[in-house]
């Protein structure tokens, strides 16, 4: 997935993001790798993937590009964000896998026609961890895979038995930047 670092699609959007102030000062091909730990972790067999909290499309929009059979659901609150991201998905010509929703996850996640409807969600700084996983869950099926950015090697962990249980994963493990977190809801056949 090395070739996606320099995609220049890419590196024009995410640049033009940080312009505007939508995305941090980290150089765009660091941005672009951490994003790629999300989709080299996306099981083959994912059909559809919600972004919490994408702000500039990160790391949805790599996503997009790295894993084409992947239809990508990108969720912010602010308006200027998703106008913007609409702008980003045009240029990268990925209008036909991509999906942008201005909502609050919160109402998004109560609402019964998003619950258990994505095989995966990630997030890259979305909230609060046990807020991000527990929101994530209701979104994704069980037998789905939720992927949350981690801090640095080294640092303690973040996730506790109470967090895990509420947010029906019944496994996690961190690999590399990344941390994650394998659903099954309690009871099969309802809405999480």
């Amino acid at each position: 997935m090395a070739e996606w670092e320099h995609h220049v699609g890419l590196h024009a959007v995410l640049s033009e993001a940080q312009r505007i102030g939508a995305l941090g000062r980290a150089p765009i091909v660091e941005v672009i790798r951490h994003s790629l730990a999300f989709a080299a972790v996306l099981p083959p067999d994912t059909k559809a993937c919600v972004d919490l909290g994408t702000g500039a499309g990160v790391p949805g929009l790599v996503i997009a590009i790295a894993r084409p059979e992947v239809r990508v659901t990108l969720v912010d609150r602010r308006a200027k964000r998703t106008d913007a991201l609409f702008r980003s998905v045009r240029a990268l010509g990925i209008e036909n896998r991509t999906e942008i929703i201005c909502a609050e996850v919160d109402d998004m996640v109560a609402d019964s026609r998003w619950q258990a409807q994505f095989d995966a969600a990630v997030s890259r700084g979305f909230g609060p961890p046990g807020s991000t996983l527990e929101a994530a869950s209701r979104l994704v099926r069980s037998g789905g895979l939720i992927v949350i950015s981690e801090p640095p090697t080294g640092s303690p962990s973040r996730w506790t038995s109470v967090m895990l249980e509420r947010a029906d994963v019944v496994s996690w493990e961190r690999r590399d930047a990344v941390a994650m977190f394998h659903v099954e809801h309690r009871h099969a056949g309802e809405s999480p």
